[in-house]
């Protein structure tokens, strides 16, 4: 005779889960290391966007080019004489010019994104709330070197010749890369408030041609009016233009380039955190 025993399976219990634990663990806001690891991994996003979408380099490709050849050769005669007395003067100023309309398009883009959808997915994820926001400023980084670059290959191959030598010129261009990333921090607020990536176009427009034309970019500060000069030289674009010509073609770094570098730090200061709390607000 065969006994046949049955053995029933015991349910497990459910785990209970400890609230004060998983609060304990829990921390209200990111450290740094987590904040710049989550805005690396957004600037890699913002990064294969550009690849993605190779016309967000057309302004930078095309309009470096372009405002070279077309100032050197209209202007030269008329200001300096010669184009190759012009050049000296005028690629600094280029180099800022192109730098400020780069960034503007930070702002533009920024508001497109957010009219997308695409930050309310941003704010359900455990994130510092400056990620979004300075991830696709530091890709842009590449944009702001690669229109310098063209601008000052552009202006050697009509003629230019810069007394600074090769460090003058890399120290010029990282004064101009840092500059451009200070102003677009005033630009991704103006796309935080915009209702629309049209208004912050419209805006942007209005601010970089004051900075740029009011500035001692293209002619010398001293043929101005007694009034306008004034503006000339508390205007902050005309002391990275005089640190990035004295750079370029003296290869000194002279107390512009120290008053430059304290304008980008006030704008960061003032801006970035404008920019977050609006982006905050709006979210």
């Amino acid at each position: 005779m065969t006994t046949t025993s049955t053995m029933t399976a015991t349910p497990l219990a459910p785990r209970r889960v400890d609230p004060a634990a998983v609060v304990a663990r829990t921390t209200s806001r990111s450290s740094v290391q987590e904040t710049w690891v989550q805005v690396l991994a957004m600037a890699r996003r913002a990064l294969k966007k550009m690849r993605r979408k190779p016309e967000q380099f057309f302004d930078v490709l095309i309009q470096p080019l372009l405002f070279t050849a077309m100032f050197a050769f209209i202007f030269g005669g008329a200001i300096s004489g010669s184009v190759s007395d012009y050049l000296p003067v005028l690629i600094p100023g280029i180099l800022a010019q192109t730098a400020l309309t780069v960034c503007m398009a930070t702002g533009v883009q920024l508001r497109e994104d957010m009219d997308k959808g695409v930050f309310d997915r941003f704010k359900s994820l455990p994130i510092a709330r400056i990620a979004p926001l300075a991830g696709p400023m530091i890709a842009d980084l590449i944009r702001y070197g690669i229109a310098s670059v063209l601008t000052l290959v552009t202006g050697l191959v009509i003629g230019y010749r810069p007394g600074g030598g090769v460090l003058g010129c890399v120290g010029g261009i990282a004064l101009t890369v840092i500059s451009g990333w200070s102003l677009a921090w005033i630009f991704t607020w103006l796309g935080t408030m915009a209702r629309s990536a049209q208004s912050v176009q419209g805006i942007s427009m209005m601010i970089m041609f004051p900075l740029t034309f009011l500035s001692n970019a293209f002619v010398p500060a001293e043929t101005l009016p007694g009034w306008l000069e004034a503006f000339v030289k508390v205007n902050p674009v005309s002391h990275v233009v005089s640190a990035v010509r004295d750079l370029f073609n003296d290869g000194a770094v002279t107390a512009e380039v120290g008053w430059a570098l304290v304008g980008c730090v006030v704008v960061v200061v003032i801006f970035a955190p404008l920019a977050v709390r609006s982006y905050s607000r709006k979210m």
